[in-house]
């Protein structure tokens, strides 16, 4: 007789796996307990003969239950202690080990088959889920992941699901904390706009049938709400995009299954796969014409496609018309998802007709996650429900520290040990509102992880008036330190480092902005990275802003304001004018005037989404950017399928790759080659020679990262330059700004890649 001491890391709590140790012991004759901890670990002592005993190891890992994610399993021998019979015990809040909080699971094949099926006691619920799908993240208060530290605390088991949740032999309830049914779980219910209840015998087919006659309904479900409306009526999508202020920004749509899903998009092997998996992400993908709105997503070949995640989400989709509907983030444009009840009557009033709500409090509030395809590989575009708030192992110790991010799509990370855990999405931190959600999102993971409120460095990004530095540098102060700062770009191919291990790297950062260390916007930039700092081999051509943010608004300004500098105020107006740039800005020609004249003064950028933005607006693609990122994102789509016009339109000098000369004699161009070969060879030949530089460096291998780092074919220029295999691009992390707070703390920790002011 000999025992062991097994803990157990990884995502351990809330999947399933201490009914799966208790019947995996039971079977094999073991004796002693599994216990979930403090930490999100999990612990058993095991007591038995030494076969069985490594048969109960290898097992652990070759048959543990599908949504569990095993990373370590430390074995301790110890003194047996003449248990009798195997227990779950009552958790315990002591932390020995960390682990990872679980992420929400979209609903499984089983639940939903039983709430499809009426002879079964689920039928129709709304709420249904088991050990393998369910809430995790968005009820959780505190680890270890047990009933009463979550929100279905509020639901007491009724006598059926009590003698479920006792049965052993029921894998699926045995000992699962969120589980519930009709008769004792959350409950489902209408409130029409004012928040009075709307008298319906079935809250769920009135929501469906609102919405088939026009309506807008605000839909409570796992991390916030959605506004649910027609996809397929033009003039509601029209009339959703007004009541929310968001102008062509393409909305979700959410199918009802897979066979619905390709009749509104182009569906491969690998996209089904992802669309069907646990995590359900929106996924970016070629759309087909003739069933959803153009108006869904105004001059786009693509569209975001989701599956429903939850039963009500199912159940809703399945009593409409189409069984597809818009399904996009309850919140008005610059405001966090609104999760609670009241705070969506009050941020959602004259956008929702109606409100489909529940009486489950949602905890942590998460977005949905976005993913598209990268020249094939599968890309954040937003990492949040679903993924969040699992961590990346580095492979050394890291400490303690909290990163604020930057400003757009923000994250915030804490770390521990040899863990990052990033946050789920935050948004973009323009206001209090926001401000106090990032807050919020970390309180919770140092409370979680054991980071307390002055034992950890502040980082944040080098740029002095973002929120999220004033914030790190107030917390900071108040410990009586300073934050370390982290250069944009540094951050951004440090976060790709991270997954990668790698303490010295190349790489490509190409983005919209990012505050330099000589004050300047930068944004398409080569850097080597290495410990103790990095330098930085090259960059685009520095383009004039006129205006400032309203150059990245109305990126005409851009165009008019090089004219300006390189042909004089007068010439350089009837270029401007011959090329039509007038009726590219909402002010005209007085505008057009202004901005030439600005462009002495003017803020200047090495930014790749700037020049992108600039060639967009002169070839007549996007002249606007109503959204982050949209003038590049149609470029993107402008070109795909297109041929190089020229190898030598976009030329470079040592470490300058020259943009200026190429917008300069586009118009020319223009009468010699198309409009998708001209916005292919932009795109192609600045990333191109971005890669040059980074290859006559020493350069075998690149890091790309940034927000224009999903785009295709930017990605495909430097593969057929290096080589596929020896272009990276992150997995784990979003490209843009959502994976910076994850590359501060390892451009801080690890690399030692900072600076305190």
């Amino acid at each position: 007789m000999i025992a062991f001491r097994v803990r157990v890391t990884g995502i351990v709590q809330g999947v399933g796996f201490r009914p799966f140790i208790y019947r995996l012991a039971s079977k094999l004759g073991l004796n002693g307990y599994v216990e979930n901890l403090g930490g999100s670990e999990v612990e058993i002592w095991v007591e038995g003969g030494e076969a069985r005993l490594k048969e109960f190891l290898r097992l652990l890992r070759d048959e543990a239950p599908p949504a569990a994610v095993i990373e370590n399993v430390s074995v301790e021998r110890v003194e047996p202690r003449g248990f009798q019979g195997f227990a779950i015990r009552k958790s315990g809040s002591q932390r020995t080990m960390v682990s990872m909080i679980p992420p929400d699971l979209g609903v499984c094949e089983h639940c939903l088959r039983e709430v499809l099926d009426p002879t079964s006691r689920w039928y129709r619920y709304a709420f249904h889920s088991c050990a393998w799908c369910g809430p995790r993240f968005t009820v959780i208060r505190r680890a270890p992941y047990d009933r009463e530290n979550t929100s279905m605390a509020s639901f007491p088991l009724c006598s059926e699901c009590r003698r479920e949740y006792s049965d052993p032999a029921n894998t699926r309830r045995f000992h699962i904390q969120g589980i519930s049914c009709p008769r004792c779980g959350p409950q489902l219910y209408l409130l029409d706009s004012r928040g009075s209840p709307v008298r319906t015998a079935d809250p769920l087919v009135e929501a469906a049938k609102l919405i088939d006659e026009g309506g807008i309904v605000a839909v409570r479900g796992l991390g916030g709400f959605h506004l649910a409306s027609l996809a397929s009526d033009g003039d509601v999508v029209e009339e959703l995009r007004r009541r929310k202020k968001r102008g062509r920004k393409p909305f979700a749509v959410m199918a009802l299954n897979i066979d619905v899903a390709r009749r509104i998009a182009v569906v491969d092997a690998e996209a089904e796969e992802l669309l069907k998996s646990p995590q359900r992400p929106i996924l970016v993908l070629p759309r087909r014409r003739g069933l959803v709105a153009e108006e869904v997503a105004p001059g786009l070949n693509t569209i975001g496609v989701m599956l429903p995640y939850t039963p009500l989400h199912y159940l809703l989709l399945s009593e409409t018309r189409d069984g597809f509907l818009v399904m996009t983030s309850g919140n008005m444009s610059g405001r966090p998802l609104a999760k609670s009840i009241d705070e969506a009557l009050q941020t959602l009033r004259g956008v929702a007709d109606y409100f489909l709500v529940h009486n489950r409090e949602i905890v942590n509030r998460a977005d949905d996650s976005v993913i598209r395809f990268t020249d094939g590989t599968p890309t954040f575009l937003r990492r949040s429900r679903g993924y969040a708030p699992t961590w990346v192992e580095v492979d050394k110790p890291l400490g303690k520290a909290v990163a604020y991010g930057a400003m757009l799509n923000v994250t915030g990370a804490v770390s521990v040990e040899k863990y990052i855990i990033p946050t789920q999405h935050i948004g973009d931190v323009e206001n209090v509102e926001t401000l106090e959600f990032l807050e919020e999102a970390l309180r919770f993971l140092r409370e979680n992880y054991g980071v307390d409120d002055c034992e950890a460095p502040r980082i944040c990004d080098l740029h002095p008036t973002y929120l999220t530095s004033r914030l790190a540098l107030e917390e900071a102060a108040r410990c009586g330190e300073e934050p370390l700062r982290v250069q944009h770009h540094v951050a951004h191919i440090a976060a790709v480092m991270a997954e990668q291990g790698l303490d010295e790297a190349y790489g490509i950062a190409v983005d919209g902005v990012g505050y330099g260390v000589d004050g300047k916007i930068w944004g398409g930039e080569v850097l080597h990275v290495y410990p103790g700092g990095y330098e930085r081999l090259g960059h685009l051509e520095e383009l004039p802003l006129p205006g400032g943010d309203r150059a990245t608004r109305y990126p005409a300004r851009i165009v008019a304001g090089l004219l300006s500098e390189e042909l004089g105020l007068d010439e350089g107006m009837r270029e401007a004018k011959r090329r039509r740039l007038q009726e590219r800005l909402p002010g005209g020609a007085a505008e057009l005037g202004v901005a030439l004249r600005q462009a002495g003064g003017a803020p200047r950028a090495t930014s790749m989404g700037r020049f992108l933005d600039a060639v967009s607006a002169s070839l007549g693609v996007c002249w606007e950017r109503s959204y982050e990122g949209e003038p590049a994102i149609r470029l993107e789509e402008a070109g795909l399928g297109g041929s190089l016009a020229g190898e030598r339109l976009i030329e470079r000098e040592g470490g300058l790759v020259l943009t200026r000369d190429f917008l300069l004699r586009l118009e020319d161009y223009r009468s010699r080659f198309g409009l998708r070969d001209l916005a292919y060879t932009a795109q192609y030949l600045a990333s191109r020679r971005l890669g040059e530089i980074a290859l006559e460096a020493g350069a075998r291998k690149v890091l790309v990262s940034g927000g224009a780092a999903v785009n295709t074919i930017i990605v495909k220029a430097l593969r057929d330059l290096f080589g596929r295999e020896n272009v990276v691009l992150p997995r784990r992390l979003p490209p843009g700004d959502g994976g910076i707070s994850a590359g501060q703390i390892y451009a801080a920790l690890r690399l030692e890649a900072h600076e305190r002011q």
